[in-house]
Parts: C-alpha cells; sequence; structure tokens
C-alpha cells in the first residue's frame, strides 16, 4: 500500500478546491504587497534619497561597526551557551543528588525569567561599564539552559545497550559520557542546537537596552538621527539591517547544513571484517 494512512489523496472536487484557495490567498497576499508598496511611495519612503544615504561612508563605517560588535557578542554568546549547556546537562543526568538538584534548579529558574530581564540585571549589577560581556552573559545563561535541555534529550535518546556494552568493557561514567553518550547526542541534536544558535544570533538584538553598539543599537541611531525631505529613513534602514539579519541567520545555517552532511560522510564505528579473512581464520583454527 503505497498511500499514507495520515493522508487521503484529494479526488476532483477537493482539488478544485485547493487551486481555488490557493489562487485566492495568493491574490490576496499579493493585493497587501501591492497597498503596503503604494502607501510608502505616497508618504516618500521609497523615493532615491530615502536610500542614497548609505552611500555616505560615515553610516557604512557604522553598520561595519555595529556588524563587527554583534559577531563578537554572539562567538562569545555561542561558546558560553555550548559550554554552560554540556555542564548543565552532565549535572543534570549526575547520581550526586545535590548536582542534579542544583543544575535542575538553575535551569527552571533562567528559562523562566525573560531574556531581557537577566542581560539587564547582568549589566547594572556586574558590568556597568562592560556592556558586551553583560550582553555574552546574559544570552550564555539563557541559551546554555536551553542548550543543556536539547543535549539532554539527545543522551536519553542513545540507546541504552550501548551505554551497558561501554560500562562492561570497564569504562567510568565520565569515560562513557565523553566517549559514548555525548558525541552521538550532539551529533543527533546538531539541527536542534544550531537552531538554537541562530536563536542567540537574532538575540544580541537585545543589547540595545544596555547601550551595546550592535546592529540593532545603530539602526536606532541612523534612523533617528538622519532627515531626508524631512523625514527620517526608518523603512530604508530597516529593510537594510533586515538583509543583515537574514544574511548572516542564512550563512549559519549553511554551516550546519555544510557540518551535518560531512557528519553524515564521516567513516565511524567499527569496520566489518573481510569475509576471506574469516573464512580463512577459521580454516586454521581448525587445522
Amino acid at each position: 500500500m503505497s498511500a499514507s494512512v495520515l493522508y487521503d489523496t484529494p479526488g476532483p472536487k477537493a482539488r478544485v478546491r485547493n487551486r481555488v484557495f490557493a489562487v485566492v490567498g495568493t491574490l490576496a497576499i499579493v493585493a497587501l504587497i501591492a497597498v503596503s508598496i503604494m502607501r510608502l511611495e505616497e508618504k516618500g519612503h521609497l523615493d532615491y534619497a530615502m536610500w542614497d544615504i548609505f552611500n555616505y561612508s560615515g553610516i557604512r563605517q557604522n553598520i561595519a561597526d555595529a556588524l563587527i560588535a554583534t559577531l563578537k557578542a554572539f562567538a562569545l554568546a555561542a561558546v558560553g551557551s555550548l559550554v554552560l549547556g554540556v555542564l548543565l546537562a552532565v549535572g543534570r543526568l549526575s547520581d550526586h543528588k545535590p548536582v542534579r538538584w542544583f543544575a535542575t534548579g538553575f535551569i527552571e529558574l533562567f528559562r523562566s525569567i525573560p531574556l531581557l530581564i537577566t542581560i539587564y540585571a547582568v549589566w547594572v549589577g556586574f558590568l556597568t561599564d562592560y556592556s558586551m560581556w553583560a550582553l555574552a552573559i546574559g544570552l550564555s545563561i539563557y541559551n546554555g539552559c536551553v542548550q543543556a535541555e536539547v543535549l539532554r534529550a539527545g543522551i536519553n535518546a542513545v540507546p541504552k545497550g550501548q551505554r551497558e556494552a561501554a560500562y562492561a568493557l570497564g569504562m567510568s561514567k565520565t569515560q562513557v559520557m565523553t566517549y559514548v553518550l555525548m558525541p552521538q547526542a550532539i551529533r543527533a541534536m546538531l539541527p536542534t542546537i544550531i537552531s538554537q544558535l541562530v536563536v542567540t544570533l537574532k538575540d544580541t538584538s537585545l543589547g540595545f537596552i544596555i547601550l551595546y553598539p550592535e546592529l540593532l543599537y545603530s539602526a536606532r541611531l541612523i534612523a533617528s538621527n538622519t532627515q531626508v525631505n524631512g523625514q527620517y529613513p526608518y523603512v530604508s534602514v530597516i529593510v537594510v539591517f533586515g538583509a543583515i539579519y537574514i544574511a548572516l541567520c542564512l550563512a549559519l545555517s549553511a554551516l550546519a547544513t555544510w557540518i551535518e552532511k560531512r557528519g553524515r560522510r564521516a567513516k565511524t564505528g567499527i569496520k566489518a571484517a573481510d569475509g576471506d579473512a574469516v573464512v580463512l581464520a577459521n580454516d586454521a583454527a581448525q587445522a
């Protein structure tokens, strides 16, 4: 039976109805886009002068500096969240109750607190003069808790037989976690891990609340301090900076796809013995 039991092949009337809905929906979306473009054109947001501001060297330099600042904060937060995620995942699976309770409480606490509050509390309470580190630590704490749950799910998904076999070989619990469970969990949950890193990248925009000069902060400064024909270029700034965020996220997703494909091509595991060699070995043993 080739058809799925969860999906019924539509009949003639259903196919016609689906096509009608698709056409109507497409026309509605096109109409909304057309209306939006007409309104923006009437208000002068699509004039060439609104977009010509990005040819100024000062604005280009501001964008470049903001991009570098965003990547710095993201790099620190990515490394911090992954390291913290591994520690918390291992702690939550620990046989020692105090360690397990501490890791569980830490995860549940900071997953419940809004990320913006965490970043602001770290900045005000400890790192007022170091906004980049406050942003990176705040992002690391929240995203590390999320990554910990992702890794814990991956570890629990590893077949129990592999863990038992490792213990039977005389490996310690640390060795089993390091060499058997964690590598398989990371490979299995890699798409989810990368997806959370994309979220971390986008969350760097919360640095504007602590005056960190990342992309969103720079966009607000450019849009609110540059006048063109008596108007502020909010639309053009949103489009340009939105395109930068999209490009960064697509680049990170492409990197994740490349890593995943490379991992699938990797020749890992125990290599099967050659059939002729097995036959010769058996003959020698019988002789």
